[in-house]
């Protein structure tokens, strides 16, 4: 059965986002964190961010902004704010004891049929969830930020986390319009974290070998690699540029091998590079809080006409 009220554990820009995706799904979302002022802001926040969509047409879901907010509600009481709901997603800061301990005191109170999930980009499930009365129902579901304009989601299970957890969140994510993605079993970084870690690894290691400069290594990404991935993968893009991946492995395994024996070992990211690439970065957007925010604002905005760009070509 599918839920049709949720609770998000957590106020900050991720719970956020996750309450605005599930309200443009047509759920019921209760908002919980532990100061009423918090939770008074983040609504607040939602609002102000719904009728921005709304005004430019990237309002996501059928719904309209005050049909969407009427289905969130906020509370600063853990057994109310869970009570009802058959999915509860936690987002709180990424510290291992904080969500042990939250996780700790839903496991009093959560039913046998609820599923608990957090929004960790790192930490393993059986870090989290070893010991919890109900683990069968623990997972992770990984987001990525912003979770309201990038669809993807890890889900990672426990060792003992039931397959029906497992299947059920991914199927919610699905109906919530989300890309879901399953792991088979849990691995340091999940998947994404893992290949955006080799990307800026060796990024890292090119600035700091003065091969190229800052700046054009991030235009090698958006305006080369970048644009290519943002539709197919690394996978597909091999199959594609040979006949197969086979004729691909035939062709370029040599060339392959032979460049990555020329990487080396993993960066400290800090010294002389770290200064260089962020004063790089910082000429480029300096690190005020108002540049910052506008120039975030116009990553989402390209996010959100990227994403209606892929809907679209999928449609047609």
């Amino acid at each position: 059965m599918e839920p049709s009220q949720v609770a998000i554990i957590g106020s900050g820009l991720i719970g956020r986002s996750w309450a605005m995706v599930f309200a443009a799904g047509g759920f019921k979302v209760k908002l919980y964190d532990i100061a009423q002022q918090q939770l008074t802001s983040a609504l607040e926040n939602i609002r102000k961010q719904m009728k921005e969509l709304e005004e430019s047409g990237f309002l996501k879901g059928t719904l309209s902004a005050e049909q969407q907010l009427a289905l969130i509600s906020i509370c600063t009481d853990l057994k109310a704010a869970v009570e009802g709901a058959t999915f509860i997603q936690e987002c709180t800061p990424e510290n291992l004891e904080l969500k042990k301990k939250i996780f700790g005191q839903l496991d009093l109170i959560v039913d046998d049929k609820v599923i608990l999930s957090s929004s960790t980009s790192c930490l393993l499930p059986s870090k989290l969830f070893t010991g919890l009365k109900h683990v069968k129902q623990c997972i992770v579901s990984h987001p990525v930020n912003p979770p309201y304009f990038v669809p993807l989601v890890e889900i990672v299970p426990h060792p003992e986390t039931d397959p029906s957890t497992t299947e059920r969140t991914y199927a919610l994510m699905k109906k919530i319009g989300q890309s879901p993605v399953k792991l088979n079993r849990e691995i340091e970084g999940f998947v994404l974290n893992r290949l955006q870690y080799a990307v800026i690894s060796e990024a890292w290691r090119l600035v700091g070998e003065g091969v190229v400069s800052p700046t054009d290594l991030d235009l090698v990404m958006s305006d080369g690699l970048g644009m290519r991935y943002a539709f197919i993968g690394p996978l597909e893009t091999m199959h594609l540029n040979a006949e197969g991946v086979s004729n691909y492995c035939e062709r370029y395994r040599e060339g392959m091998r032979h460049v990555l024996n020329t990487f080396g070992p993993v960066p400290e990211f800090s010294g002389e590079i770290e200064q260089k690439i962020n004063q790089a970065m910082s000429e480029k957007i300096p690190v005020v809080p108002k540049v910052l925010d506008a120039r975030r604002k116009w990553r989402d905005e390209c996010l959100t006409g990227l994403a209606k760009l892929k809907k679209k070509m999928k449609s047609d």
